[in-house]
């Protein structure tokens, strides 16, 4: 079965956390995974978003904002 859409599954990564892109995933824009993942993943809401392409891998990093506390 190929996807001709994204033929390679892109990887998201939030930290040390890897997520490899399934059929769930496919065909959407990184603002809806965003809204995919905010429920497991809360720290991914005001995140910003970096996708980098290697060796025909795409990558899209959550990258998380230290925030305050109190």
């Amino acid at each position: 079965m190929t996807n001709e859409t994204n033929p390679t599954p892109r990887v998201f990564v939030i930290g040390a956390t890897r997520i490899k892109e399934d059929a769930s995933m496919a065909g959407r824009s990184n603002e809806e995974i965003r809204d995919l993942l905010k429920p497991t993943y809360p720290e991914v809401a005001h995140a910003t978003i970096r996708e980098t392409e290697q060796d025909g891998q795409k990558t899209v990093s959550f990258l998380v904002r230290p925030g305050y506390k109190g």
